[in-house]
Parts: C-alpha cells; structure tokens; sequence
C-alpha cells in the first residue's frame, strides 16, 4: 500500500481477522470499492493490494478483503456460515436454510455486515462496486447505469440490471435499491488469472 494511504476504520472478526478500510482522504462522497464479499472470491483482493500498491488515488475508499474468515476457510460464508450478501437490513430479508445461501439469524447479524453499514453511514458514498467472480456480467443497482455501461466498456462483459435469481437481503438491494446509491457488482472471470484481470480494473479504478 502506498504511502498517502491511510487505515481510516477497521474492525475484528469473529476469526480475529482484521477487516479494514483505507483511503487517502477520510473525504464523504467518495466511491467505495469492496473485495472478498464472499471468501471462496479471493480476486478482488489481489487486484485492490496491486492497484493501491502501484497508485495513489484520490476519491476512492477501498475495502481489500471484507470476509477474511471466509478467504482462509475457501468458502463462499463467513465463518459463522452466513453469506454476508444476504445478511443486509433491507425490506425483502428473509429466514432461509443453512445452505451457502443462509442470511443469518437476523439482518446484519454479522460482524461484517455491521462494519460495511456503518462505513455507509458515515462516509456516504456516492458509488460502490463490490468485486465477484464468475459470471463475467456488470451488474447494477439503483442510479447506475451510466457506471455500468463505461465499466463494460473497458472489461467488455455485458450489462445485466439482474443477476438472474431472487437475492433477499443483498447488499445491491440495501444500497442501490434501497438508499439509491449507485451500485455495481462486477462479476470477473474466475478462469483469469490476476495479471489478465488487471489491466481493465487498472483502467476501471482511474477513471473513477
């Protein structure tokens, strides 16, 4: 991580793991960029480390790695077993099985969950991407679609406004849908390896 960047907030998992957000200025209103929502997607993590090792950019909050517990054990939960990306406060929420898919006990019953909302909060940005693999798509919540379409202009995968099944309590609903934050999830190619990966998202993270 380069020099000007600073730790501005962090906090610990249940795994002691250490989830930390880091950005130049502790500016509100600047975009927001997520990796490791889920822990068996390790790419946004290598690919945020080289960006902020290579540049200093202003304008831009960056989460590497938000499910370190998950990253370590390779699964897609955290280590209570709770998909983060179903775990948000928002209206459609719901109870489900204990499966990858499982939300939780309650809405933002997790660590993680509770450190992103209160990132939201506070800093108010006015953009976020979240880093995924695999399905090599630009999806988009809320105002978006403008960042959607120039961010598969560079990545040149397609634009899909759905990602194709029902996803209560997602954080594209909680921020895009629900407080009207323009909200990517940019879906990678697994399959690619992180040098390949990188020249878009170099490209992507400088035009923000």
């Amino acid at each position: 991580m380069k020099q000007n960047y600073q730790i501005l907030e962090n906090v610990i998992t249940a795994q002691g793991n250490l989830v930390s957000l880091c950005g130049i200025a502790s500016d509100i209103a600047q975009t927001l960029v997520i990796g490791v929502v889920h822990g068996d997607e390790y790419q946004g993590e290598k690919l945020i480390y080289k960006y902020i090792d290579e540049f200093d950019k202003a304008g831009v909050l960056f989460i590497p790695c938000l499910n370190p517990d998950g990253r370590d054990l390779n699964t897609r939960t955290n280590s209570n077993g709770v998909d983060i990306n179903r775990n948000f406060p928002t209206k459609n929420w719901e109870l489900t099985e204990k499966d990858n898919y499982y939300g939780g006990s309650e809405p933002a019953s997790e660590i993680e969950t509770k450190f992103l909302v209160k990132i939201i909060d506070k800093y108010k940005p006015k953009a976020i991407i979240t880093l995924h693999t695999p399905y090599k798509i630009v999806n988009f919540d809320g105002p978006a679609k403008d960042l959607a379409e120039m961010i598969s202009e560079i990545i040149k995968y397609p634009v899909e406004p759905s990602i194709g099944y029902p996803t209560p309590g997602s954080f594209g609903t909680y921020a895009g849908v629900e407080r009207n934050i323009p909200t990517i999830t940019l879906e990678m190619d697994e399959e690619e390896t992180i040098e390949n990966l990188y020249q878009p998202i170099k490209t992507i993270f400088n035009s923000l």
